[in-house]
């Protein structure tokens, strides 16, 4: 699933920032947005990048800088 942050106004005029809506496609989010917010106008629409995501690569990373370091993996012994 994909993250999809959104800038509406509201039938009311009100303006909506920050909405976040996690969809498969934009048009999946879109579609998710109008059904709650009737009438609405979308100003803007963009892909959330997840911190969550960035923060796992990061670890993944590091764990690898470990294994590569010399004398990180113990000596098998017998």
């Amino acid at each position: 699933m994909i993250k999809f942050g959104f800038k509406i106004k509201t039938r009311g005029g009100t303006v909506v920032d920050n909405l976040t809506f996690a969809a498969h496609d934009r048009a999946d989010a879109e579609r998710k947005v109008t059904q709650i917010y009737h009438h609405c106008e979308i100003l803007d629409c963009h892909e959330v990048q997840s911190q969550m995501k960035e923060e796992a690569l990061d670890l993944e990373r590091a764990i690898n800088l470990i294994g590569k370091e010399p004398g990180s993996v113990p000596e098998p012994t017998e």
